[in-house]
């Protein structure tokens, strides 16, 4: 695979912010990036399961408004929202917690199609533990993997548990995490918080010690 753990951290946009949903504290992480393709073929490559299943994970379900979808090994949830190809909304259902996901694709204005999803989930002890890394990690390498699949479209699906061992895995993560640091700390954190809480993150996916 050919991999640049600093274009794909650099191609990422992060943000945190905190919200209210239905009535209780809530946090919200968004990344955006920007794919050298067209805005119909990245909604292609987002909802279409057999192309979901080369760069994130298979899926299994009725892909429609009003459906529902499940991640081998991972969330399922329901589909609440779908305007094509531009924006779409699912709950995130997993180990007992509902949170949301929102993406939206546009035109950048150079010919590319730039993605933004935002992952809410209401305050919990998990994110005073690992902030907001816990997700947007998780989702930077889901949007490295579709990066690549657009980009090199032969190129197999990658491990997960491999890549977070390798020396390119290590990389993304740390870099990564410091990137949601920074995103945490603009918004607000503390400081000393959010270091402790992206180690606490880089550890938890490359399972060292933080």
């Amino acid at each position: 695979m050919r991999f640049n753990a600093e274009a794909q951290l650099n191609a990422a946009t992060r943000r945190v912010s905190t919200l209210q949903r239905d009535g209780e504290s809530a946090h919200a992480v968004t990344v955006v990036r920007v794919y050298p393709t067209t805005v119909e073929d990245l909604w292609d490559a987002v909802t279409n399961g057999r192309r979901i299943s080369r760069w994130f994970l298979p899926v299994s379900g009725e892909l429609q408004l009003d459906g529902r979808f499940q991640l081998e090994g991972n969330a399922g949830g329901a589909i609440t929202a779908c305007r094509r190809p531009s924006h779409f909304e699912v709950t995130w259902e997993f180990g007992g917690d509902v949170s949301w996901v929102e993406v939206s694709i546009s035109e950048d204005g150079n010919g590319n199609a730039r993605l933004r999803l935002t992952h809410t989930a209401r305050h919990s002890p998990h994110w005073d533990e690992y902030g907001p890394g816990a997700a947007g990690v998780g989702w930077e390498m889901g949007l490295m993997g579709l990066s690549i699949h657009v980009t090199q479209p032969e190129e197999p699906l990658q491990d997960e548990a491999e890549f977070a061992v390798s020396p390119e895995g290590r990389s993304f993560i740390a870099g990564s995490s410091k990137g949601w640091e920074k995103a945490a700390v603009a918004a607000g954190t503390d400081p000393v918080a959010a270091r402790a809480a992206a180690e606490r993150t880089a550890a938890f996916y490359t399972g060292e010690s933080a």
